[in-house]
């Protein structure tokens, strides 16, 4: 039996076979749930227009959700030999139900079932990384909160500029991970379009219901032009590398901090025992290794969109094989990414938070001179005059720093605005509409809930 869905009548050569798969089978395990739910909107509606008959499509639905646990379950296999996941699938098929099984390919090309099994997945593994980074964006807001009076040396250049406090520190990355969030938004609505029934690119004579399935897989709304729905793959996968991107260089700012900040020169921040590493011939040495180690995966995968981009910068349209080496880049870097959102919740909330003695410390003396022009200029003196004077007495060695504190505006030290982040947060978090997609491929799923 012919194990690749192009299969013709003469052998391919081995080599040329192993190579053009490459990674393929083992990447497509990943997919094995996604490619079995196209599978069952497909002959669902193939059975709709009348293109299969009844028995034959409810012996092929029954089929499809037996696989389907098994592939969310981790039990299903790509046999030796089988090219890919589609070829798995319609051979697994064609074992159990004959002929039945030869018919669900009709009006699909593998191009568009690898279009809809990305996109299913994607929109999969968005839902969690936007999950833990809503989760992240919560926790630091919290411990803003906490810390809210706890003040620390603000830096510009890495030299002392003004007074800042843990409130203002842990608030900036809970609020900058919002404008993550809206990153993943945009490449969540790019996602959520169904590519199925584009067949090759153009299309097919069949008359395919393409309503049909954007509702059965619960998209948004589908591609409409099918040279457009061809066009994205490289496209969308380049979509997720910026948003991936975006969130690695917030995160990995934050942990570049956390580094910096519990060196003994700094000593703002202090790790538990138990989440450092020592040194082979330092006995005293508790290093930030976990917090390293996020770092330099999150510099890492900010590279990814330039390997998006060159994969896919000088291709025409239509399909080209250089498509399938995106996967072996964006896989791994949606795992890493998940994995470095698990160990910063895991690791924030157990670092020590270490108050500073600004005032009475003359390491910081100068972090108070923009208090002293505010001063002068809250007395009638003007800024500029008043910006002077402060510079005189610095250069002259007899400022005297105003200790006082008396920041109220929205966002400052005094009035972190925590609940106004909550807000946008939430705003944010509202526009996914998750439950819309879940809901359907809950009901695609059941015995006879594909009728929505």
């Amino acid at each position: 039996m012919a194990t690749k869905l192009w299969q013709k009548d003469y052998p391919l050569d081995q080599r040329i076979a192993d190579f053009t798969v490459g990674r393929d089978r083992e990447l497509d395990l990943e997919l094995a749930p996604f490619d079995i739910l196209g599978s069952i909107a497909h002959v669902t509606m193939l059975e709709e227009v009348r293109l299969i008959d009844g028995p034959a499509a409810r012996r092929c639905k029954e089929k499809l959700r037996e696989l389907y646990p098994l592939a969310r379950n981790g039990q299903f296999a790509i046999e030796d030999g089988v090219e890919d996941v589609h070829s798995q699938v319609e051979l697994m098929l064609t074992r159990a139900l004959g002929d039945d099984g030869k018919k669900i390919h009709s009006g699909r090309s593998r191009n568009d079932q690898v279009l809809v099994d990305l996109r299913l997945y994607f929109r999969h593994r968005i839902q969690g990384i936007v999950e833990q980074t809503e989760e992240l964006s919560r926790t630091l807001t919290e411990l803003s909160e906490e810390h809210h009076d706890k003040l620390i040396p603000g830096y510009t250049h890495l030299q002392i500029a003004m007074v800042s406090s843990f409130g203002l520190w842990f608030g900036a990355y809970g609020e900058a991970l919002i404008d993550d969030l809206r990153l993943w938004k945009a490449a969540y609505d790019s996602v959520d379009q169904n590519p199925l029934g584009s067949a090759a690119g153009y299309g097919s004579s069949f008359p395919l219901d393409r309503d049909r399935t954007t509702e059965l897989l619960g998209f948004r709304e589908p591609v409409v032009n099918v040279v457009a729905a061809q066009m994205g793959r490289g496209k969308t996968e380049l979509t997720v590398a910026f948003a991936i991107a975006g969130l690695a260089q917030t995160v990995g700012k934050m942990a570049m901090d956390v580094c910096l900040y519990s060196s003994q020169n700094f000593g703002f921040l202090q790790l538990p025992d138990d989440l450092t590493t020592g040194s082979s011939i330092m006995p005293h040495k508790k290093n930030p290794d976990v917090f390293e180690l996020l770092r330099g995966r999150c510099n890492l995968l900010q590279t990814l969109p330039a390997q998006m981009a060159q994969l896919t910068g000088n291709l025409p349209s239509g399909y080209h094989r250089d498509f399938q080496l995106l996967k072996e880049a964006i896989f791994p870097a949606l795992d890493q990414l998940e994995d470095g959102l698990a160990i910063a919740l895991y690791a924030l909330p157990r670092t020590r938070v270490r108050a500073q003695s600004l005032p009475t410390d003359p390491r910081y003396t100068y972090l108070y001179s923009v208090e002293a022009v505010n001063k002068l200029v809250l007395e009638g003196v003007t800024f500029r005059d008043a910006y002077v004077q402060v510079g005189k007495d610095i250069e002259n060695g007899t400022f005297v720093p105003p200790t006082e504190l008396k920041h109220t505006h929205l966002g400052s030290l005094g009035n972190l605005g925590n609940d106004r982040i909550a807000q946008k947060r939430k705003a944010v978090m509202e526009g996914f509409n998750f439950d819309r997609s879940e809901q359907a491929l809950h009901a695609l799923t059941r015995k006879g809930g594909e009728r929505l």
